[in-house]
């Protein structure tokens, strides 16, 4: 085969000529990683490849990614600690809550009980200022009564004599003393 680029005249005479043996069918050769001429060497380099690529993930990803976890760990923690904290807090907040309201409760009773025995005071003071003004007012038309029903029985007394005389005087004819009549009328009023 003819080869006319530059390339191809400046390239090695080995890989044209094993280029031009593979073309004209001559003997071919195995793959070069398949090659068992080529095998040291490639094991070389895969040894170094590896050592180096321990090395790397030893000292360079196991080291951050070993960073990562441990920050990890400690933000759980901490966020585990902060919750904790935080529910403390508010434990602590719903106790206080429910020793005020408790506390309130008791207020509420202790000034509800207070105004109702004031209540009760009061309204006592004033049935007892009623009754002793009710009881003034009474002794006060009792008098009254008492000095009208007298003056009225001391005016019955003389219109029942002045009544009974003339009873006696239509019934017998005759005129009876005023002195049996008041006795008699005294007698009856007893």
């Amino acid at each position: 085969m003819f080869v006319t680029s530059a390339y191809a005249q400046t390239a090695a005479p080995s890989a044209i000529e094993a280029h031009e043996g593979v073309a004209a069918g001559g003997g071919h050769e195995a793959f070069p990683p398949f090659n068992p001429e080529y095998f040291p060497s490639q094991l070389l380099w895969l040894a170094i490849t590896f050592i180096a690529f321990y090395y790397f993930v030893k000292k360079v990803l196991l080291p951050r990614i070993g960073d990562t976890i441990e920050n990890r760990r400690r933000t759980i923690a901490g966020n585990l600690e902060e919750a904790a904290r935080m529910k403390e807090d508010a434990d602590a907040a719903v106790a206080a809550y429910e020793q005020e309201l408790a506390d309130a409760r008791a207020r509420a009773h202790e000034i509800a009980t207070k105004a109702r025995d004031e209540a009760r005071a009061k309204a006592e003071n004033d049935r007892k200022k009623v009754e002793a003004s009710l009881d003034g007012k009474l002794a006060e038309s009792e008098k009254r009564i008492a000095s009208v029903k007298a003056s009225a029985m001391k005016d019955v007394g003389s219109i029942a004599e002045d009544t009974a005389s003339m009873i006696v005087e239509r019934l017998l004819g005759s005129v009876a003393s005023k002195s049996d009549i008041a006795a008699a009328v005294k007698a009856a009023r007893e």
